[in-house]
């Protein structure tokens, strides 16, 4: 027999004969009617619970993980105010229920039957998936992998204290509110939470604001692997800068009074807090799990034997607010109504074409307050003697950190965030003299952790600033790339574009550096962001170019909504010459302040009409190197340099190349997985009529030392690749 039906049929009988499980009488500040609303919302998320199981066995439900034994959570919502924002463990429904109660006007029966049924009417997904959120109870929705929405839950956290500074103009959070995020207790061992409970309490050991309450609830544990019975208490009672406290999670009463301590605690010391709830887990893990299939059935039952439902209806006795027969009634005509509701929400409709599904990976655009710049004596206290330099021809980073200083002067809610980008100005020197110029809480150092970074990007976001996290290396990424896949590219998606988290990530990357770090700072794998749906992917080729993606990408960011990544070719960050030393020819002049490249425009150079060689980042300065070889072979070439790489600028690139008998792509990321096969999958389906060929990096990590370039592309190598696709070789 299906365990919820045993757990449901077990509290009708006990309820009914008063064999009600024992345990301390209930105390603590909850009232009456706090408790009342606490059960209701218990007895309406176990309802919900059973109702989802029912809807799959009738082919009408979906994939669903139940809250079933973490009714404590409603105690919690109680404890906490509505606009405190919250980032919900998947077993949280009780929490949202309860909240709900807290908001005029909410429906969350309904809401989440139609989550359950994947309607297109669902409020929250609108269809994609069943996931708790409701942005008007300020719960963003969570579709993450293990622990991954803790990261900006710290960052969000963050943003209260930076907005108190600075409030940006879509701010959301109040001044004196808190983050909330629950997770279970195996979640708490995952790196990601280990790095965000770091990064909480290394800014709160500091003096920083950092209100934030981490809700661990512990059912002991996880999928099928048992947590070491006091592990958490153990590991979480005596860490710095973290406030622990503790509570019985199948008591309301308990759970509410520790709630309210840790809650009181963050909201006036402003410092992080660990709430430890111990909960049981009723049924399985998730959709058609049997514990029973990997636990004893003893232990099984035991475990339904301290039911929370079963406790709440004791205490509420005890309390005198309810008598057992009263609470009996609640939760049957509950599993009733909700019966009832969930045959109307079956029939709503669904989403059916790919278009449905797609229409909001891309949020809408918000209204901003228009801009016009940083005024000229703002820019003259800013740059100071620099001012004179822009009229004079100059190497990619400094033009980087003069596009960051305008784009600063102009838009108030801009904050970088990264590794070394202070005093120290970066490893590279892009960002130099900006803290001097805005102060660390605009730049800001941060700790030695990419999920923590991209983490405080995110929730920086949620409180309406524009964060430009800088990842020191594109190697870095990787161990930090699920806050952009599994965070941040999702949001829009599955809150139906409610949510966002606008962003402009610049990455320094790529190959080509002489003797400096072998495949760590050398990278040319761009893989993992070109194929994350709604991410948009720049790389300049130049220090103009860059400083005009850059602008383009912040107004992405700030009035689309965008996460934008600006992908920094290190070996062009100081480059110079192109053909012969001291030539200065890869130096560019600072463009106009107003001035970008609008998203999915190419850059197109020459006009020649036997080749074009489709190429970006260093593959353009390569190709420019080439072009004397290539023109003494009697070839009339073009450049295009297609600055986005994803998504393609599919038109704007069958426009620069038409008319060409032949095209060259030439790529410096590798030929498994790389931009290159895109390319020429595009380039076959939109010009037919021209002779394709590619030149790409093998597929290598790259060295150090003399053989840095032996794996990449290199001007001899495209002039000879050109050659040979002219004259029929290739």
């Amino acid at each position: 027999m299906d365990r919820a039906e045993i757990v449901h049929a077990n509290f009708l009988r006990r309820v009914a004969a008063g064999d009600l499980p024992p345990g301390r009488p209930p105390a603590g500040p909850m009232t009456a009617e706090q408790a009342a609303a606490a059960f209701r919302a218990a007895c309406l998320s176990r309802a919900l619970d059973r109702q989802a199981r029912a809807m799959q066995r009738a082919g009408q439900g979906f994939y669903t993980i139940g809250s079933s034994g973490h009714e404590a959570m409603a105690a919690v919502a109680l404890a906490l105010r509505p606009d405190d924002m919250a980032f919900l463990h998947y077993r949280d429904a009780a929490f949202q229920i309860a909240r709900a109660g807290q908001v005029p006007g909410q429906t969350p029966t309904w809401d989440m039957l139609l989550s359950f049924a994947s309607s297109a009417e669902d409020p929250i997904s609108g269809g994609r998936h069943k996931v708790l959120g409701s942005k008007a109870l300020m719960i963003p929705p969570q579709t993450s992998t293990i622990a991954s929405h803790l990261p900006k839950a710290v960052g969000a956290a963050y943003a209260i204290g930076a907005a108190r500074r600075r409030r940006p103009e879509h701010a959301v959070l109040a001044e004196d509110g808190l983050v909330m995020a629950s997770f279970g207790d195996a979640s708490a061992n995952h790196s990601t939470a280990q790095g965000a409970f770091n990064a909480a309490e290394w800014t709160a050991f500091q003096g920083l604001p950092m209100p934030i309450l981490f809700v661990c609830e512990d059912n002991g544990i996880g999928i099928s692997t048992p947590t070491p019975p006091g592990w958490i208490a153990a590991a979480f009672a005596r860490r710095p800068a973290l406030r622990y406290f503790g509570a019985d999670g199948r008591d309301l009463f308990d759970s509410f009074r520790a709630a309210c301590a840790a809650a009181d605690h963050v909201r006036r010391h402003r410092r992080p807090a660990f709430l430890h709830l111990t909960t049981v887990r009723l049924y399985g893990h998730a959709g058609a799990d049997v514990p029973t299939t990997y636990l004893p059935r003893e232990q099984v039952e035991a475990e339904e034997a301290q039911d929370p439902l079963l406790h709440a209806v004791r205490l509420l006795d005890a309390a005198g607010v309810m008598t057992p027969a009263e609470a009996l009634a609640i939760y049957e005509e509950t599993c009733a109504r909700v019966a009832r509701v969930a045959a109307e929400a079956v029939t709503r409709p669904r989403l059916r074409t790919a278009g449905e599904v797609m229409a909001s990976l891309v949020p809408p655009p918000r209204p901003c307050r228009p801009t016009n710049g940083p005024s000229a004596e703002a820019r003259a206290a800013a740059f100071g003697a620099e001012l004179e330099a822009m009229a004079a021809p100059q190497p990619m980073a400094r033009l980087i950190n003069w596009a960051l200083t305008d784009l600063m002067l102009a838009h108030p809610e801009i904050v970088l965030m990264g590794e070394d980008i202070g005093r120290k100005g970066g490893v590279y020197g892009v960002t130099q003299r900006l803290s001097g110029r805005f102060g660390a809480a605009r730049v800001i150092d941060t700790l030695l952790d990419e999920q923590s970074i991209l983490g405080l990007a995110l929730g920086m976001a949620h409180n309406g600033f524009i964060p430009v996290p800088e990842i020191q290396f594109l190697a870095y990424l990787h161990n930090a790339e699920d806050q952009l896949r599994g965070e941040a590219a999702t949001l829009p998606f599955f809150s139906n574009g409610q949510f966002a988290n606008p962003m402009v990530v610049r990455i320094a990357g790529l190959g080509y550096q002489k003797g400096f770090g072998g495949h760590f700072h050398n990278d040319n794998s761009v893989a993992v962001l070109r194929d994350i749906p709604g991410l948009i992917l720049a790389c300049p080729s130049d220090g103009a170019e860059a400083a005009m993606l850059l602008r383009e990408c912040l107004r992405l960011a700030r009035e689309e909504n965008r996460v934008t990544v600006v992908l920094e070719p290190i070996a062009l960050y100081h480059a110079r010459d192109l053909r012969a030393e001291k030539d200065g020819l890869w130096l560019r002049t600072y463009p106009d302040p107003a001035r970008r490249l609008p998203l999915g425009e190419v850059g197109l150079h020459g006009s020649g009409r036997d080749l074009a060689i489709v190429t970006f980042g260093n593959g353009v300065m390569l190709a420019h190197q080439a072009l004397p070889q290539i023109a003494a072979a009697g070839i009339g070439a073009r450049i295009v340099d297609l600055r986005w790489l994803a998504p393609l600028p599919g038109a704007s690139l069958s426009a620069a190349v038409a008319g060409c008998a032949h095209v060259l792509v030439v790529d410096e990321t590798r030929r498994s997985g790389g931009v290159a096969e895109a390319v020429m999958a595009h380039l076959y389906e939109t010009v037919p009529a021209a002779r394709l060929a590619r030149l790409a990096a093998e597929d290598s990590f790259i060295a150090t030392g003399p053989a840095y370039a032996a794996t990449l592309p290199s001007a001899a190598g495209i002039a000879a690749a050109a050659a040979a696709l002219v004259r029929g070789r290739a």
